[in-house]
């Protein structure tokens, strides 16, 4: 199964991953992929970092500054994304109970590599949960869930999605131990 969050900028769609791939860890599930957070100097943003959820490797996505590839005021830092991001889905492919990806968006797209990872995620049955740009929405609604996250849902969405998560994954478990009886 597959869920898909959107949201507008600061409404809390990292938060929620980062909410649900604790609970998930607290259950005994592994969890992999990566996150991207903001980076900050006092209240200007200056960029965004990429962390690996299952070792918290750090690399650098984008900052502002001069170079290519550029999307507005940030450079991509694409070989510093991918050296975090693309292993980071590989081991989650290979050995995590669930995905989570934050965020499939226009800054990630700058990466071939990220895309042909994401193209191996998506292909996979293991279970994801991703945040998608709000301006790629309509290339992966239909794909699995989603979700539009807003101040006002975004506490019942998060239940909502760690349910399901864990009927999924609760049911793969007693599947797998069932199997070896």
């Amino acid at each position: 199964m597959r869920f898909f969050v959107s949201g507008m900028p600061g409404v809390g769609k990292t938060t929620l991953a980062k909410r649900i791939a604790d609970e998930i860890r607290r259950d005994g599930f592994k969890v992999g992929g990566i996150i991207t957070e903001e980076i900050r100097s006092g209240v200007k943003r200056t960029g965004f970092r990429v962390i690996a959820l299952d070792t918290g490797e750090i690399g650098r996505l984008a900052h502002v500054g001069y170079g290519y590839p550029r999307l507005g005021k940030y450079v991509i830092d694409v070989e510093s994304f991918e050296r975090v991001a693309i292993p980071a889905m590989s081991r989650a492919l290979r050995e995590a109970d669930l995905i989570i990806i934050d965020e499939i968006g226009p800054m990630e797209f700058k990466s071939n590599e990220f895309l042909k990872a994401l193209g191996l995620v998506l292909k996979s049955e293991k279970p994801l949960l991703a945040t998608v740009h709000r301006k790629l929405v309509d290339r992966y609604r239909p794909l699995g869930e989603y979700y539009w996250l807003t101040p006002d849902n975004r506490n019942e969405i998060f239940a909502e999605i760690l349910a399901e998560i864990r009927k999924i994954l609760t049911g793969r478990k007693n599947e797998d131990s069932g199997n070896k009886t």
